[in-house]
């Protein structure tokens, strides 16, 4: 497919689940990709490009998108896919776990869009999609991580407010239970093994199964598409008709 043809992608977190599951996509739809991860040797190769970078560090976030632009020509698609759990309730949990879950899921995508847009806002042009999670809605043991994920949604209404006048549209995907290492380790967290944990988040979810990474993958690129040159402002929630 040449959906993305001529586009170069950015997208963070992207040595595995998700993220990669994303890159994949679309590079298999034209896109060049800029797959950024904390280190690039985790990256799989044959998929894009590979750019170690620490999407908290301000510094780092500004350099690795300017090489990307100057690298690959431009930036068109940012997916902000990069994020960290640290569960434990609140009377339990350090305040190092908050901040490091506040900074690498939120904090991180406001370094990220405001780095895409100094290259979007020029060519009038772009698409942000911005990851956040079932668990903005509330989540025992994830404080942190549910108070960053609601924050993400409300970053991606406010920036589709500031950057639509050029051209920019910006949206959310709030997936619900992925099967990912990020949820295999929520498994072990709760005394469960990845296996027994789906099959009880199976139970309670309409359709009766988990979710896979390539799922989310396809709402993602289908808001960073043309066809959705008039969906900016929305968060989508990915969860097999959970409640």
């Amino acid at each position: 497919m040449s959906r993305f043809a001529g586009k170069v992608a950015v997208v963070t977190g992207a040595a595995q689940g998700i993220g990669l599951a994303t890159a994949r996509l679309l590079a298999s739809q034209g896109a060049r990709v800029a797959l950024l991860d904390l280190d690039a040797a985790r990256v799989p190769a044959g998929v894009g490009t590979a750019y170690s970078c620490d999407v908290t560090d301000q510094s780092a976030v500004d350099r690795t998108f300017d090489a990307v632009a100057e690298d690959l020509g431009s930036i068109d698609v940012l997916v902000n896919n990069a994020g960290i759990t640290r569960d434990n309730l609140l009377f339990k949990m350090p305040a190092q776990e908050w901040e490091s879950v506040l900074t690498t899921n939120l904090t991180s995508m406001f370094l990220c869009c405001q780095a895409a847009q100094r290259h979007m806002v020029p060519a009038r042009s772009g698409r942000i999609v911005n990851l956040s999670s079932r668990s903005a809605l509330g989540a025992r043991g994830q404080v942190n991580y549910a108070a960053a994920k609601a924050g993400v949604q409300g970053l991606t209404a406010t920036l589709a407010i500031e950057l639509g006048p050029f051209g920019i549209t910006v949206n959310a995907v709030a997936p619900g239970y992925i099967a990912t290492a990020m949820t295999a380790a929520t498994a072990t967290r709760v005394g469960s093994t990845p296996e027994d944990h789906q099959q009880e988040v199976a139970a309670r979810t309409p359709l009766r199964r988990v979710g896979q990474p390539e799922e989310v993958a396809a709402v993602v690129a289908f808001l960073a598409s043309d066809e959705a040159s008039y969906v900016s402002g929305q968060t989508l929630y990915v969860n097999g008709g959970a409640r």
